[in-house]
């Protein structure tokens, strides 16, 4: 059995490595000084983790919700490419469903399919709704998988903010960043501040990315040993 993947990012990270050592690679550290204006220090860490197929991802945001989903673009087993997808068609707008059936060879169907499903998963994870709740309500759109907006019910969702990235080997993963009013009551009960000034929460909503930084177990291990020796 091969090795697995610790996938860590692309979202600041410091309340989780605070207390590391500073050899812990600089790319995890986050960007305090955009905080530091306000003097916020993390007034709403929260992070999300997902995994699927050989990798594990994780995010945080000091400010914002976040949500992170993780997907393998595994082949179906014992039924084809057209009966997997049809089982899942009632979660997708018809504009969706449309790129995705028409994208190409049914590898290029199974691979949309799976982008898109990453998406509506990152979306109800950073509210804290169901895995089911919710996906038919938002429908994605993209400009080759860059520019990523999404409505539900037909309007726009200029509050929140969406990515994903081409792992490489058949794995994306999805991020989604939203203010926290948008979380469910449950989930709110859990934060430690939801209400921001438009300043603030404009600052967390565009807070710039640091880049995704791949760990393999072993050097996951060594970095949480030194950690514990610090």
């Amino acid at each position: 059995m091969g090795s697995g993947h610790i996938k860590v990012g692309p979202t600041p990270l410091s309340l989780l490595l605070r207390s590391l050592p500073p050899s812990f690679p600089r790319a995890l550290l986050g960007h305090q000084d955009y905080y530091d204006k306000f003097d916020l220090r993390f007034p709403n860490f929260n992070f999300n983790v997902s995994h699927h197929g050989d990798y594990v991802a994780i995010a945080s945001e000091p400010v914002c919700l976040v949500g992170v989903d993780i997907v393998s673009y595994d082949v179906p087993q014992g039924e084809t490419t057209t009966e997997f997808i049809q089982f899942f068609s009632s979660y997708f707008s018809s504009l969706e469903w449309d790129n995705i059936v028409n994208s190409g060879t049914l590898n290029d169907v199974l691979t949309e399919f799976y982008r898109y499903w990453s998406l509506k998963e990152a979306y109800v994870k950073a509210i804290g709704s169901g895995l089911t709740e919710g996906l038919n309500k938002v429908e994605f759109s993209h400009t080759r998988w860059t520019n990523i907006s999404a409505k539900v019910d037909g309007k726009t969702m200029t509050e929140w903010r969406f990515w994903l990235f081409e792992l490489g080997d058949r794995h994306c993963v999805s991020i989604a960043r939203v203010h926290p009013i948008s979380a469910t009551t449950s989930y709110k009960t859990t934060l430690k501040k939801v209400d921001f000034t438009e300043e603030e929460y404009t600052l967390g909503l565009h807070l710039p990315n640091v880049g995704i930084v791949k760990l393999d177990v072993e050097q996951l291990i060594s970095i949480l040993q030194k950690a514990s020796d610090f």
